[in-house]
């Protein structure tokens, strides 16, 4: 205990903990030998001839980085890599269940398996970038330390693992906003600076000209202030997106505070709204409420864009749902793509669908809709112009909610859109066969 003062008091916190991690996978090897009916060295709890055996193991197990002590045999043994011992955010990471098992059902990343093996049998600290990969992919920064020799020969290395997913994604975000912004802007910039020089000009004294020329500036500048606007938001998105929100949120409160807010702009179009939803406080699902208002007003709002006069918008909700019966779709003869899968399908989901009576989107244009500022052919201007960008974020605000996304669509014949999002425990699979109310606005 006083070595490991002593390495703290020194400012050498990586050494106090591959101290620990050496101890620790000492501890645990001589613990096997000694007795096969030792519990797990990760219990919080203190029982009687672990905590004798294993002094520093709940010191490593509240760590928030995530720890792994690997060994070794054989240099071209690949597959004899082992971790012997994870903290507890090593465990939440891997999904680990056992004390122990193979390394390479961990992590197959090669850059950070060789980081390993220089670790383990050339005695090199290295460092190695690691990203988990699926829909919500997080980066760390890997650092591979050598501890020695197991008492069975076998090559020791101390893993340690430093979550860098949010720096590097402030970086890959400013990087993004300024090449995106510079080149969306550069249109309406040009036009308004060309009208300003013509009113400058001949068209100084033209009042028609000039009351139009201001007209189309006015909009050009509405349109830099939407850009402007939906770049932040999607900005600030993609920077917590690895975060997933935990406050409990009713949908259909969501939904129905949005159908109010659009209605009197449905009335002006002359398009109905059709709603379809359980009663409010029947489909809570684990999100942050401002964005979920974003979502269903992005959406609602691109369904009311492309609806012809006199046509319906249809919103309908459902809860309780699988991620295979979510993402079914309402239309078997409709061409159908997922935009984004949840990691993890073990959940219930709140299913929310709108669907228009639009032009519909042809089957090669489905894959590209989340793209930012994509728009498809013949909808990039006139009364269905827009930033782009109203997809996009949809798409990264349920990935940071750990749901999905769906459209289907038959040409001609409108496209829906659904998203699922997790519901907080088992509470929804009951309310899903809870009562429908519907609603025409």
């Amino acid at each position: 205990m006083f070595a490991l003062q002593g390495a703290v008091a020194g400012g050498g916190a990586v050494a106090a903990m591959v101290f620990v991690a050496a101890v620790t996978a000492v501890a645990m090897i001589v613990a096997d030998r000694r007795s096969e009916d030792d519990q797990d060295p990760l219990a919080p709890a203190v029982t009687p001839g672990v905590s004798e055996t294993l002094p520093y193991a709940a010191l490593i197990n509240v760590l928030p980085d995530p720890i792994l002590v690997v060994s070794g045999l054989e240099p071209d043994d690949f597959t004899g890599r082992r971790y012997v011992f994870a903290n507890s955010a090593a465990r939440a990471l891997f999904r680990i269940d056992g004390v122990e098992g193979l390394l390479v059902n961990l992590i197959r990343d090669p850059q950070l398996l060789e980081a390993v093996d220089a670790a383990l049998f050339r005695a090199q600290d290295t460092e190695a970038v690691y990203e988990t990969g699926g829909a919500q992919s997080r980066t760390f920064r890997a650092f591979a330390r050598p501890i020695g020799l197991g008492f069975d020969g076998a090559h020791l290395a101390l893993v340690s693992l430093r979550d860098e997913t949010e720096l590097r994604q402030v970086e890959r975000t400013r990087v993004d906003f300024l090449a995106n912004a510079s080149h969306e802007l550069r249109t309406p910039l040009a036009s308004l600076s060309g009208f300003i020089e013509t009113l400058r000009g001949h068209a100084k004294a033209d009042e028609g000209a000039r009351d139009r020329f201001l007209a189309i500036m006015g909009a050009q500048a509405e349109r830099m202030n939407r850009l402007i606007d939906d770049l932040m938001s999607l900005s600030r998105i993609e920077l917590n997106e690895h975060v997933a929100p935990s406050d409990r949120v009713d949908l259909v409160d969501v939904v129905a505070d949005v159908v109010d807010a659009v209605g009197p702009l449905a009335a002006e179009r002359r398009v109905k709204l059709e709603v379809r939803r359980p009663e409010r406080g029947h489909a809570p699902v684990l999100g942050a409420r401002d964005q979920l208002v974003q979502v269903v007003q992005n959406l609602v709002d691109n369904a009311l864009k492309y609806s012809p006069d006199g046509g319906t918008v249809a919103i309908s909700m459902g809860c309780g749902q699988t991620a295979d019966a979510a993402a079914a779709g309402v239309r078997a003869d409709a061409p159908r793509l997922s935009l984004l899968t949840p990691d993890h399908t073990g959940a219930t989901y709140a299913v929310l669908r709108v669907g228009d009576q639009g032009p519909g989107i042809e089957r090669e244009y489905l894959p590209r809709l989340t793209e930012r500022f994509y728009r498809v052919e013949g909808q990039k201007s006139g009364e269905r112009s827009g930033t782009g960008l109203g997809l996009a974020i949809v798409k990264h605000i349920v990935n940071r909610h750990r749901g999905g996304l769906q459209v289907e669509s038959v040409r001609g014949e409108g496209a829906t859109f659904t998203v699922y999002l997790p519901e907080p425990g088992d509470e929804g699979a009951a309310a899903g066969h809870r009562r429908e109310s519907v609603m025409e606005v």
